[in-house]
């Protein structure tokens, strides 16, 4: 078979694998060395059909997203990662939407259940969220390419804006390029990513252009943010950041500001969930 190689390695990663390090429930009943199929096919939002598949080294060649999902899955390293797409016959990514998640910022991730939290780069392009993320923020995986990363959707896009209230709109925009300004100077000079995305911005937006003319330069670790829920109205937390090895990627989580109503916002967070409202005609 075509992709015999990539399932074997598929299925050697899912057997090493404890079901609690990835936050699933080990019962008595377990027969199998590591995780099931189906149970890889559900975290990386794929079909057990379809999973079952590349096990057997069968079927279509696996997208450049569906590897990157396995990647996230299987808690895979950068080595194993860039040897997933090897076999697969794919281009190992180079930052974007599809890097790969560092298996110790995913770890926590998935232990932080009750508060709501993200991985991201170093150009603000979402990697991976949890409920309670997705629930407060949105959900970012739909964007692609250069709309991938919020800085540039919030320079070029005003539906972007409308996650904070219009007031602090300039503090954030601000904050956003002297943190852009801090992470492109923390590149390699090969690294064009944040080059270009600097020139995209500089083109296409004045007030980014203003603000890159001030030379600012300040990496994002801590904020006090007020987030404009269309649900619960205004949220304010604290956004707490920690920073991988090299800089490129980033954990934010989101604790209630204190001596707010927040805390009682943010537990109603899971009760609501990623549903969508419809408000009432009065």
């Amino acid at each position: 078979m075509k992709y015999a190689e990539l399932g074997a390695f598929l299925r050697s990663r899912r057997e090493r694998i404890r079901p609690e390090e990835v936050g699933l429930v080990s019962g008595p009943r377990r027969r199998v060395p590591g995780l099931r199929r189906e149970e890889v096919a559900h975290l990386a939002g794929a079909s057990a059909d379809y999973y079952n598949e590349l096990e057997r080294g069968a079927g279509a060649q696996p997208s450049e997203q569906m590897l990157a999902a396995l990647a996230r899955a299987l808690r895979l390293t950068a080595d194993e990662r860039d040897h997933l797409y090897h076999l697969a016959n794919r281009p190992v990514p180079r930052g974007g939407a599809g890097s790969h998640v560092h298996p110790g910022m995913l770890d926590l991730l998935t232990r932080l259940t009750s508060t709501p939290a993200q991985v991201i780069t170093d150009l603000h392009v979402t990697l991976v969220q949890n409920p309670l993320a997705i629930a407060l923020l949105g959900d970012h995986s739909r964007f692609r390419g250069k709309e991938a990363s919020f800085v540039h959707r919030w320079f070029t896009d005003p539906e972007a804006r409308r996650l904070y209230p219009e007031e602090d709109h300039p503090t954030q925009s601000r904050a956003f390029a002297a943190d852009l300004r801090a992470a492109a100077a923390r590149r390699d000079a090969k690294d064009t990513g944040a080059s270009e995305l600097v020139a995209e911005l500089l083109d296409r937006s004045a007030e980014f252009a203003g603000l890159w003319a001030e030379h600012d330069v300040a990496f994002r670790r801590d904020d006090r943010k007020r987030i404009d829920h269309p649900v619960l109205g205004l949220v304010e937390v604290n956004c707490l950041t920690l920073f991988s090895e090299d800089g490129r990627q980033r954990l934010l989580w989101f604790t209630p500001a204190l001596g707010t109503d927040s805390v009682d916002k943010l537990e109603l967070l899971a009760v609501i969930g990623t549903q969508e409202f419809t408000p009432h005609p009065d």
